[in-house]
């Protein structure tokens, strides 16, 4: 199952694709990565969803990741007589304390951390941004507001306030019971919701202990302003544009998308493009050209992953939503500017051995026109170095490790093969050379590099470099 494209497909499953089968019909057609929303999903079917995913990668002999995004606290309205209320532009109206029902001129807000956060100024977003408001008075019982866009109030409708920071964590207490389900279950990548600080994701990786890496998804103006210590922090970004495009205004999100994907490359950290990439096909067989050129858009920056959401999840034609972002990533990267683009976009390589070593190869690869570099990686840091400098030449990963083949599969370009350690340089070689040939990434007669820790085994240890000839004898694995 060689992909013919550097960048990842993540899939998010749901009542269209729950089925074993249909997730074995995603991955054919191009899925890496599958995505369990457990804002919709019960402990019970998240199970049965990894246990229908390791199905399909006992099948095909593939690392498949999985990634479980965690709901993250919700802010509510409180309800309404009769179920909701209208409010015109210029209307004042009042968010307090108060449990009894809700009118056109007030409503019951049930969190108190509100009231301890907004400041006159600040702005409420009402149902995803459809009624906004601008607070002109605060106090802990009570919030003023200034109707700015009128509609319609309903029951428990969600609330957005993009210029407060908000003194909550970013695991509610449903996040941590779906957290300890995922990471027993044996998912390889958690991602966080509505995070606003770095110490949101140090929260995490105590729950998690290395069992699962950690993924930000950053949906909030106030984490964007913290982009830098939250990228410190966790192990990927997501740049989650349906929030953001409701948190701060829509022109400025295709500006922090590039912001994220370059920060994230620079750190040699995975970044997933999500949100509304082939929107129309929930109910069409085919995109709109503009939804190809934003999934273009993605590939071209380097992003190491795009995301389909519902248009997998609940969608009328979910394989054929993945098989169409293949064939768009396939044709960008096939492009001629392509590799110009990439290579422009290119950060200096950190002042560290494993970066230096990385960079070499890169470089020795390109020199040489070398069919693959291959890469022998206990934890994925091997590997996921040399995926930042972006190589022309295949990155082939090599372990030992189900769990470091799995996350791979999130990062650009790298096929991973989960094989048993190296007992020695000899062996090393050797089985790098079958294993490449094997998987169609290097003839005979060919040259390849190969990147590796010695001592052998030892994690974060990237300290050698070695060309070597693909022998005919290669063929006889």
């Amino acid at each position: 199952m060689r992909r013919l494209r550097r960048a990842k497909i993540v899939a998010t499953l749901g009542p269209a694709s729950s089925d074993a089968s249909v997730i074995a019909r995603l991955f054919e057609a191009g899925a890496d990565v599958f995505r369990i929303n457990m804002s919709h999903t019960s402990h019970d079917r998240m199970r049965d969803l990894v246990g229908a995913i390791r199905s399909v990668e006992r099948e095909h002999g593939r690392p498949i990741g999985i990634l479980v995004d965690l709901q993250g606290p919700k802010l509510r309205l409180g309800t309404f007589a009769g179920g909701s209320a209208m409010v015109k532009k210029g209307d004042n109206f009042v968010f307090d304390a108060n449990t009894a029902p809700g009118d056109a001129t007030r409503v019951w807000l049930p969190h108190p951390e509100i009231f301890a956060a907004v400041e006159p100024g600040h702005t409420l977003l009402i149902d995803d941004g459809k009624v906004r408001l601008n607070v002109t008075a605060a106090t802990p019982e009570r919030i003023d507001a200034r109707v700015v866009v009128g509609g319609k109030l309903s029951d428990r409708k969600g609330v957005s306030l993009p210029d407060s920071t908000i003194p909550f964590s970013a695991l509610a207490e449903k996040d941590r019971s779906d957290l300890e389900a995922a990471l027993e279950a044996g998912i390889d990548w958690v991602a966080l919701s509505f995070i606003q600080r770095p110490e949101d994701i140090a929260e995490a990786k105590k729950i998690t202990r290395g069992r699962a890496a950690v993924m930000a998804k950053i949906e909030k103006p106030q984490a964007v302003t913290k982009l830098a210590e939250i990228l410190d922090a966790a192990d990927a970004l997501m740049v989650a544009r349906g929030d953001l495009g409701v948190e701060m205004p829509l022109e400025k999100v295709p500006a922090v998308q590039k912001q994220m994907t370059r920060a994230a490359r620079a750190a040699g950290k995975p970044v997933i493009v999500a949100t509304q990439m082939l929107e129309s096909m929930i109910a069409s067989p085919v995109p709109t050209r503009a939804e190809v050129s934003d999934v273009a858009t993605a590939i071209y920056e380097g992003a190491d992953a795009v995301m389909l959401s519902a248009e997998s999840a609940a969608g009328q034609y979910p394989v054929e939503a993945v098989a169409t972002m293949n064939r768009i990533a396939e044709e960008v990267e096939h492009d001629p500017n392509y590799r110009a683009i990439i290579t422009a976009q290119r950060a200096e390589p950190e002042a560290t051995g494993a970066d230096a070593i990385a960079d070499a190869a890169r470089q020795i690869a390109e020199t040489l026109d070398l069919s693959a570099i291959i890469c022998w990686t206990s934890s994925g840091s091997t590997a996921s170095r040399v995926a930042r400098e972006r190589p022309k030449s295949p990155i082939v990963a090599l372990s030992p490790n189900d769990t470091t083949g799995r996350k791979l599969s999130l990062v650009w370009g790298v096929h991973c093969v989960v094989t048993e350690d190296a007992h020695d340089q000899d062996d090393m070689v050797e089985r790098a050379c079958r294993i490449a040939f094997r998987e169609g990434f290097a003839k005979a007669g060919q040259r390849a590099i190969i990147v590796a820790g010695v001592p052998l085994g030892t994690p974060g240890a990237t300290n050698m470099l070695r060309i070597t000839f693909v022998g005919s004898e290669a063929a006889g694995d």
